[in-house]
C-alpha cells in the first residue's frame, strides 16, 4: 500500500465518523474528525479516559489553526515559528476554542492544538481539511506508544482503521511539549 492510499483510507474512515491509529510527529496516535462529537466520545472510550481531560488536535497549517480559535495571541505564533524551524513539536493550549466538537473543548473553553510538520501526519491533516484528534495510542495511564509495536492489542482492535505507514519503525519518539497560553499573556509549561 502506498502512503497516498493509506492516507485516503484513513480520511474516508474519519469522514464516516471512524477512529484511526496513525503515526504522528511524536508518538503513535488515536485520531478522528475533531468536529464529530460521537467520534471524539469513542476516542475517550477507547482510552478509558475521563472526558474532562482534554485531547490534543493536529492541524497542517497556521491557516487551519486559526479556524479553531476566536483570537490567537502573538506569542502563540512565536511558539509556532520556533517549532517550524526544527524545534521540538509543541502543543499550544489556547482559550476561546470554536468550530470543534464540544466534548473536545476543556471546561475553561480552551483547546490544545499542534501544527504538524512530519510528512505523513501533515498530509493526513491536509487531506482531511479539518483538525484531527491526536491523543497517544494507549489506555489512559499507560506509557505512550512510541512505535506501532508498542500499542496494546485492545487499542488496535478498538479502532476502525490502522494506518500502514511507519509500522516497521523502531526508534525513540517522545510526546510533544505542552504550553498553555492564557488570555492575558500568561505562559504555563504543562509538559516539557
Amino acid at each position: 500500500m502506498t502512503i497516498q492510499e493509506d492516507i485516503k483510507n484513513a480520511v474516508e474512515c474519519m469522514r464516516k465518523g471512524g477512529v484511526i491509529l496513525y503515526p504522528t510527529d511524536t508518538v503513535w496516535g488515536i485520531g478522528c474528525d475533531a468536529t464529530n462529537p460521537e467520534a471524539v466520545a469513542k476516542v475517550y472510550q477507547i482510552k478509558q479516559r475521563d472526558d474532562s481531560k482534554a485531547l490534543i488536535c493536529l492541524v497542517d497549517s497556521d491557516a487551519r489553526m486559526q479556524k479553531y480559535f476566536r483570537n490567537i495571541p502573538s506569542v502563540a505564533w512565536e511558539l509556532v515559528d520556533s517549532t517550524a524551524e526544527g524545534g521540538k513539536p509543541t502543543t499550544i493550549i489556547l482559550d476561546d476554542a470554536v468550530n470543534v466538537a464540544p466534548n473536545l473543548i476543556a471546561e475553561d473553553g480552551s483547546l490544545a492544538v499542534r501544527i504538524t510538520y512530519e510528512k505523513f501526519s501533515k498530509e493526513l491533516c491536509f487531506r482531511m481539511q479539518k483538525a484531527i484528534v491526536s491523543t497517544s495510542a494507549n489506555i489512559s495511564g499507560q506509557p505512550a506508544a512510541q512505535n506501532f509495536c508498542d500499542i496494546a492489542p485492545e487499542v488496535v482492535e478498538a479502532v476502525d482503521y490502522v494506518c500502514w505507514s511507519r509500522r516497521q519503525e523502531h526508534k525513540p519518539h517522545t510526546p510533544s511539549s505542552i504550553i498553555k497560553l492564557g488570555r492575558n499573556g500568561e505562559v504555563t509549561i504543562i509538559r516539557k
